[in-house]
């Protein structure tokens, strides 16, 4: 994509100053307009000059955030992504989601972030029985970059088949499937899964923080389409959920329900 990259021509130090001075001068400005006296400060002392440079200050800190969640926006519109909406304001992919959150409508009619990888055309199901509520965060925001997802997250074993054997349910084109769970673990599950005539074909993608060698060979010889260990770093966890993502509904060919 054009247009996507920018070089300064100072050094962040000398960005800072400039935009401090600039700054600055506007906000002494907006406070001279706001005392409606003559354009020079009062004396150094007085507290009311002080304070009224503070609530200038403030007040142009929440025009900038308004004015970078548009800049933010427009970017996101023009085809950017966060990876370079956060480099511009020297933070991670991760920290400018945190900040503005929302930029991408997944959606025909809005442009979607893609991360090297295609968006699906229609909705997926996904199943993700995982009972840790920030793993199971940063998946359903993984799969959300990769298109429209219908996830449904439960706790454990039993709550996974339990919603598996309702009727109506919409059969999952994919289940992620944690391993240390209360009640019905994950080894457990896996095991009744591939040995029930209608759940068997549905691929399980075991994602987990073991790395245990009998934890790798139980869930093989149990039949898990693939393991993956989860990752500690943030940015390699999202890419390993949505590579998953992205061979097992996008590349592999899903048997008919």
């Amino acid at each position: 994509m054009s247009g996507m990259n920018f070089e300064l021509r100072a050094t962040p130090q000398e960005t800072a100053a400039i935009a401090d001075s600039a700054v600055g001068a506007v906000a002494q400005r907006l406070a001279w307009q706001l005392l409606d006296g003559p354009e020079h400060p009062a004396a150094s002392d007085d507290p009311a000059q002080a304070l009224l440079l503070l609530h200038v200050l403030d007040q142009l800190q929440q025009a900038t955030e308004r004015l970078q969640r548009e800049a933010a926006g427009a970017a996101a519109e023009a085809g950017a992504g966060y990876p370079q909406i956060g480099a511009a304001c020297g933070m991670t992919r991760q920290g400018a989601r945190r900040r503005w959150p929302g930029l991408f409508h997944h959606s025909p009619d809005k442009r979607t972030e893609r991360s090297m990888m295609t968006t699906p055309a229609r909705p997926f199901d996904v199943l993700l029985v995982e009972d840790d509520i920030a793993d199971a965060m940063l998946i359903e925001e993984a799969l959300s970059e990769r298109g429209a997802r219908n996830l449904v997250q439960v706790t454990d074993g039993v709550a996974a088949l339990e919603h598996l054997r309702t009727p109506g349910t919409p059969r999952p084109d994919l289940i992620v499937l944690d391993l240390n769970m209360p009640r019905m673990n994950g080894r457990d599950l896996l095991k009744v899964l591939k040995a029930d005539e209608d759940l068997q074909t549905i691929p399980v993608v075991v994602l987990t923080t073991s790395t245990a060698p009998e934890d790798v060979t139980g869930a093989y010889s149990s039949h898990a389409n693939a393991y993956v260990t989860k990752p500690v770093n943030l940015e390699e966890f999202e890419t390993a959920v949505q590579s998953i993502d992205a061979f097992y509904l996008d590349t592999a060919t899903r048997p008919r329900p």
